[in-house]
């Protein structure tokens, strides 16, 4: 299965990220690759689910995830329960560095689920899906440390 993972440092505390990368119906109004986060539910123990239409390489991806939020850990773990992809899950973490600065680390792995194409589709996709990643992570970074 392809993975992907994406580490970037921001100068803002690590609580200030976790805000920011926590608040996914939020996203929409300033990441320029995601056209639409809807959270449909949560429960008492801090796990939602969330509807996602995301433009990738032109393309429009859609698809239903359950987020488990650790706020404790600044841990938001993720898996697609429907959608375009045939597997999609992973993480997103804050972690401290220092008191004013953090990193946020974005993890997914994913199966597009034509076996056929895979070894020709599965690396088109990674650099597709590392890219959006880069680009979202920027986004927060740009969201949290526009304020300092």
């Amino acid at each position: 299965m392809p993975h992907v993972e994406v580490h970037l440092p921001i100068s803002a505390p690590a609580a200030v990220a976790w805000e920011a990368v926590s608040r996914l119906e939020d996203y929409a109004t300033y990441m320029r690759n995601v056209e639409s986060v809807a959270v449909l539910g949560e429960t008492e123990d801090g796990t939602r689910t969330s509807a996602w239409s995301v433009l990738l390489k032109g393309s429009v991806l859609e698809w239903v995830e359950e987020d488990e939020l650790d706020h404790e850990r600044r841990v938001m773990t993720f898996t697609q329960v429907s959608g375009d992809l045939d597997e999609f899950t992973g993480y997103w973490r804050v972690d401290a560095e220092g008191d004013r600065a953090s990193v946020v680390v974005m993890s997914v792995d994913f199966e597009i689920g034509i076996p056929l194409l895979a070894d020709m589709l599965n690396p088109v996709a990674a650099r597709a899906l590392q890219e959006n990643c880069e680009h979202m992570l920027r986004a927060i970074e740009q969201r949290v440390t526009v304020g300092s």
